[in-house]
């Protein structure tokens, strides 16, 4: 786990210097504080899926690029004893866990995860980013605010809506597990001037 965080703190630090832009001006642009951008980037904190969209779209880079340093655009085929393998899943400082398929897929649109979330455990947070999500429970149940409206939801069930929304998630069972697929925006790098 502590190489993972390592490897996706130096494939940001090193993708913002090649193209020379401070701390500063990134963590302004995603809505954070440098400090927390530079605890990312020495792997002391794992952000949230929708603070790694946001710096992924600062950059101009998709999630995938930083959360995987080999890309390409093949076909890519996850078996479930890969998922299944906790070492794997990332856990964040939101008190969740995901596990990031296809992550060796360059330019996708979609971003397909798998989330683990447990009652007790989860910061208070909302979360809002660029794009459009896709919600699907696959056990537990748990309240998903989207905007000003609440859903319960239980195994079986979905959602989508557009992820600018304000969007907050708040387990009812012990352990809450859902699938959630984000599709990115195409994104140019940032320029400076």
């Amino acid at each position: 786990m502590k190489e993972v965080l390592m490897d996706l703190g130096k494939r940001i630090r090193l993708i913002r210097r090649e193209q020379k832009r401070t701390q500063e001006e990134i963590a302004e642009i995603c809505g954070i504080t440098k400090s927390m951008l530079s605890k990312i980037e020495s792997g002391s904190a794992m952000p949230a899926v929708s603070t790694l969209m946001k710096i992924a779209n600062a950059l101009g880079v998709k999630v995938s690029d930083l959360l995987e340093e080999q890309t390409s655009n093949d076909t890519v085929m996850v078996s479930a004893s890969q998922y299944e393998d906790v070492s794997k899943w990332l856990n964040t400082n939101k008190g969740y866990s995901f596990f990031a398929f296809a992550s060796t897929r360059h330019n996708k649109i979609m971003q397909p995860y798998i989330f683990i979330a447990r009652q007790g455990d989860i910061n208070k947070h909302t979360f809002s980013h660029d794009g459009e999500e896709f919600i699907y429970v696959i056990s537990g149940k748990m309240r998903y605010n989207v905007g000003s409206t609440e859903y319960q939801l239980a195994a079986g069930d979905s959602l989508y809506f557009n992820s600018l929304h304000e969007h907050t998630v708040v387990p009812l069972s012990e352990e809450v597990k859902y699938l959630a697929v984000f599709t990115e925006l195409q994104s140019k790098p940032h320029e400076g001037g």
